[in-house]
């Protein structure tokens, strides 16, 4: 099992650590993983990226060439990377940002309203995890309780652990209504 991921957006949205969740998800369930981050100069605004490749193998190059999975907190992050995804590939949509848009016929879009559902998680700064509950539910590519206890573990291990509920209930709702 080979996965390719691209998480984009703007900075400010969670990007890379989105990225760092899914690796951190990946290696806590005993996957192997890389993660490569790209961003702008900006620190908010600007534009945010990140590969992630998880398999069960040994990894030979961080550098994504046809994507499993592309998780697009915007609209130009779709422009961008859309072409890229490979037939039957996963397109995660933040349709809180993005609406009213013609996809490819080939993949299929998943469009998650994730400002909607983490404030309805009381977490209206979980948007990118919500977005990550509905990528493990819809791929398959690791289990909900996996990738719960690799979120909480790695809020804990980084002083953030007062965030650990609210985390669980955005990741929780995004999982369940996907």
């Amino acid at each position: 099992m080979l996965k390719e991921i691209i998480c984009a957006g703007f900075g400010g949205q969670g990007i890379i650590t989105t990225g760092i969740l899914i690796s951190h998800c990946a290696f806590e369930t005993g996957n192997q993983f890389t993660w490569y981050p790209s961003y702008g100069a900006e620190m908010r605004g600007g534009t945010a990226n990140c590969t992630i490749k998880i398999s069960d193998e040994e990894i030979a190059s961080p550098l994504a060439k046809e994507i499993d999975i592309l998780v697009a907190m915007s609209a130009p992050a779709i422009d961008k990377f859309e072409a890229n995804l490979r037939p039957g590939g996963y397109l995660f949509v933040n349709s809180s940002l993005v609406t009213d848009r013609k996809y490819r016929d080939d993949i299929n879009v998943v469009e998650v309203n994730t400002t909607a559902l983490a404030e309805e998680a009381k977490n209206p700064k979980g948007a990118n995890i919500v977005m990550i509950g509905a990528l493990i539910k819809r791929t398959g590519i690791m289990t909900f309780e996996g990738c719960s206890d690799a979120i909480e573990k790695y809020f804990t291990e980084h002083g953030k652990a007062k965030f650990n509920d609210a985390n669980q209930a955005a990741l929780k709702i995004g999982y369940e209504r996907f």
